[in-house]
């Protein structure tokens, strides 16, 4: 059964870190500038601060985004609002962007364990649950998150992705159905270790076990189009303008 996030039409088209062409990534108004091309979902990092409030960070640390040598976990939500990050931005909590956004679906990658607590408080605050889409490269984070969100849409650990991956490869039904239980969608790069992960195969047997493949970081014009000839589902991508353009040709070529 389909979880209400995925009940939007396909293909989905994610603003990695929103749309920061000409904005500080991760911010209000890169969220802003994605949703207003027609973005259709937002993807989005979570660390904890001090207080123990989840914000908006890819980073564990301010050196790359604001030239500091100190850990977002090192500082308060008001410390680090404090922060310049250009543009007239500066952090954001996980709870102001869901109260900024309120028809906006997040795809939330949880960075850290002291944030899984936080997260899952902002969430059920803004009532959330269901447009949100968790994620992380922490099997155990991953885990206790959703725990705490019965219904949000649910990602895979990347032990998990391997199995989902190999199992589809082989064609091996059994443990396909078996690997991809308590998962929604695989997210995937489009090639790992060489091996190409996005083929058609693959995407065919997903879809015939009722799973979705996002591939991600895809910001060339060509993959993206050959994405979509296979049947993917959707893409995480930094130009979304440039996806939500391919999509709208299709679109008007097919009408």
């Amino acid at each position: 059964m389909t979880v209400p996030y995925l009940e939007t039409p396909l293909p989905r088209v994610f603003a990695h870190r929103g749309l920061a062409l000409d904005v500080p990534e991760n911010t209000l108004l890169a969220f802003v500038k994605a949703l207003a091309l027609g973005a259709h979902y937002l993807e989005t990092d979570v660390h904890a601060t001090l207080d123990g409030v989840a914000v908006i960070s890819h980073d564990a640390d301010l050196v790359r985004l604001a030239g500091l040598r100190k850990k977002v976990g090192e500082l308060t939500l008001a410390q680090l609002k404090e922060i310049d990050l250009g543009e007239g931005q500066t952090f954001s909590s996980l709870a102001e962007a869901l109260e900024a956004f309120p028809d906006a679906r997040f795809n939330i990658d949880i960075k850290s364990t002291a944030a899984v607590r936080p997260t899952i408080a902002a969430i059920l605050e803004a009532r959330a649950v269901h447009r949100v889409l968790i994620g992380s490269f922490g099997g155990r984070r991953l885990r206790d998150t959703l725990k705490g969100l019965p219904g949000a849409a649910r990602g895979a650990s990347p032990a998990r992705v391997l199995l989902v991956v190999i199992a589809a490869k082989l064609g091996i039904t059994p443990l396909l159905r078996g690997a991809v239980r308590h998962i929604d969608a695989l997210q995937v790069p489009e090639r790992f270790g060489g091996i190409r992960i996005a083929t058609r195969g693959i995407v065919r047997r997903l879809h015939d076990v009722g799973i979705e493949m996002h591939v991600w970081t895809v910001n060339d014009e060509r993959i993206m189009r050959r994405l979509l000839d296979i049947g993917v589902d959707g893409f995480i991508t930094d130009r979304s303008d440039l996806a939500l353009r391919i999509l709208e040709e299709r679109s008007s070529r097919s009408a």
